[in-house]
């Protein structure tokens, strides 16, 4: 009888996941896999976005899928999606700063949009000059991280990811991988590092809404336990 009562009980609902998935390492895969697919499917979008106004150029040979994007970009975004996205959650803990503004599937949507918005505007809206655009997406990505995110933490990592993934811009363009029209920050836009913020924002809140199905796993088993 004793050990009956010693024997713990899986939880009936684990959110969206299988119930019997309960390992903290199996909820950072799936976590991982969602993020890399939804990092994949807004790069498809987006990359269209730059392409259809001719911001960005890839040779002839290495354009092969039907959005014409190099077959390289898709899977690199997921990729870094599926880092920015378990990174943000991990720093929350790792500062012991747990992230609760606005933590609703509607608000990271909404984010989800305005961010494409914002990459949207960079293509289709004619400014009269690069500088102006620039200040204009700057002060539109620092709005989307003040009305979706307003942490420390993640505006310190923002600003790291724009500064990481604008350097490896530059080096691929450097290598003649692909190329910008009428660059005007070195080989790029001078725009870009405000698309790569309003962009690690947007993965970061997606990436801490998914951990908190995780956290809700846990809590339910332990109140079963």
């Amino acid at each position: 009888m004793a050990e009956n009562d010693a024997t713990p009980t899986l939880p009936k609902k684990c959110g969206p996941y299988i119930s019997s998935v309960t390992s903290r390492g199996m909820n950072l895969v799936i976590r991982g896999i969602v993020l890399f697919f939804i990092g994949v499917f807004l790069a498809l979008v987006l990359n269209l976005l730059q392409i259809q106004r001719n911001v960005t150029l890839f040779p002839p040979d290495v354009i092969t899928s039907i959005f014409s994007s190099a077959w390289w970009v898709p899977p690199c975004c997921g990729t870094a999606s599926a880092v920015i996205g378990l990174l943000y959650p991990c720093m929350d803990r790792h500062l012991g700063e747990p992230h609760k503004f606005k933590r609703e599937w509607s608000s990271v949507m909404r984010c989800v949009a305005v961010f494409v918005g914002i990459n949207h505007a960079s293509a289709k809206v004619d400014f009269a000059n690069n500088i102006q655009l620039s200040l204009t997406l700057a002060a539109l990505s620092i709005g989307l991280w003040w009305t979706f995110d307003r942490s420390r933490s993640g505006f310190g990592l923002g600003v790291g990811i724009a500064f990481l993934a604008t350097l490896v811009s530059q080096l691929l363009v450097y290598n003649g991988v692909y190329q910008y029209t009428s660059p005007d920050f070195l080989y790029v836009r001078s725009w870009l590092p405000c698309i790569f913020f309003a962009g690690g924002i947007t993965m970061g809140n997606i990436g801490r809404q998914l951990a908190m199905y995780e956290c809700k796993v846990i809590a339910e088993k332990s109140h079963e336990d």
